[in-house]
């Protein structure tokens, strides 16, 4: 799909809001990385203060994906940092979108790819494998599954049950 903003897929597709089909994540995510606009399909995690199935799913081939990190809303620690986003990019994932916090960010703003995060901490996650993958998640009172549709911009989040065009 052509790089459309999220306010004309809105617009194009204002019968799916109504049904619910097409949900917008509310506005509590900050924007990193060089990439602004991406969309995907979704790969779903639910993870609560550690990253190595973060890890894990970057070192995959992402083809065009979109992570989304259910981290649980979590302020207490970073579960996405620099190095795993380097991977990602060099590994072809679209984006990233972690209900909770990331470090190093001087380097994940130099990647080219999407990143969303609540905010970014210093502390570094724990490392102990423990979560859930391909699990619907909610996050920023919107639930998502996997192999949905995520479109992001500097205007928010969407989510469609199917790839959307305008």
């Amino acid at each position: 799909m052509a790089l459309v903003t999220t306010a004309e897929v809105c617009d194009a597709n204002a019968h799916l809001i109504v049904n619910g089909e097409l949900r917008a994540l509310h506005p509590v995510f900050q924007i990193y990385g060089q990439r602004q606009v991406f969309s995907g399909p979704v790969v779903t995690l639910k993870v609560f203060e550690d990253n190595v199935l973060v890890r894990e799913f970057l070192e995959e081939k992402g083809n065009g994906r979109v992570l989304v990190v259910d981290g649980g809303g979590s302020l207490r620690c970073a579960i996405l940092g620099g190095n795993p986003v380097v991977q990602a990019q060099n590994n072809g994932w679209a984006g990233i979108v972690v209900n909770g916090c990331i470090r190093d960010v001087d380097e994940i703003n130099g990647c080219d790819i999407g990143v969303r995060a609540l905010a970014s901490h210093p502390v570094k996650a724990n490392k102990k494998g423990i979560g859930e993958k391909h699990v619907p998640v909610n996050i920023a009172g919107t639930r998502i599954c996997d192999g949905e549709w995520l479109y992001a911009d500097t205007d928010g989040i969407l989510v469609s049950k199917m790839e959307l065009s305008v």
